[in-house]
């Protein structure tokens, strides 16, 4: 065999790290209703809760796709261009967005029971309870993935640029 250092060709390598895909906010939604999906759905397969089985494919999956959604063309849109988005330290940013997002989950939970509550007085509606944790929690995990997903795809934007 020839080694390439004797023979004096250099072999092209392949890079180790191929370039990451952009920012495609319909990919992350897609990501953001799966991966919770499919996680508590195998939670409500082991413990034989029907109700976590229902509720991974509604309100758990359903608010985590919702708030990707949202939060993803915010950032997508607006964020861009908010120096506090775009400067802030990567896992600093994904924090904030976090809490920021359980505080509205539970706003959204809080507003969904007393809406209910008007509308459908008397109704005792089993999956009522479950609002107050899988809006919240959700709405993290949707959070935590877009704005990790997005910040760093213009990280690599921009280090592509200098």
């Amino acid at each position: 065999m020839h080694e390439p250092a004797k023979s004096g060709r250099v072999n092209p390598i392949k890079r180790a790290n191929p370039e990451r895909k952009s920012f495609v906010l319909w990919r992350e939604v897609i990501m953001a209703y799966l991966s919770p999906a499919i996680m508590a759905s195998i939670g409500g397969w082991i413990t034989a809760d029907k109700g976590l089985q229902i509720g991974a494919l509604t309100t758990i999956g359903g608010t985590s796709a919702l708030i990707a959604a949202l939060l993803g063309r915010w950032l997508q849109s607006r964020g861009i261009h908010k120096r506090w988005v775009t400067c802030t330290p990567h896992l600093t940013l994904v924090a904030v967005m976090g809490m920021t997002m359980v505080v509205i989950g539970l706003l959204v939970a809080w507003l969904t029971t007393e809406l209910l509550v008007i509308f459908a007085p008397g109704e005792s509606l089993a999956w009522l309870s479950r609002v107050w944790i899988d809006f919240p929690l959700s709405a993290i995990i949707a959070s935590t993935l877009i704005t990790w997903r997005w910040r760093s795809a213009i990280n690599d934007h921009q280090k592509m640029n200098q």
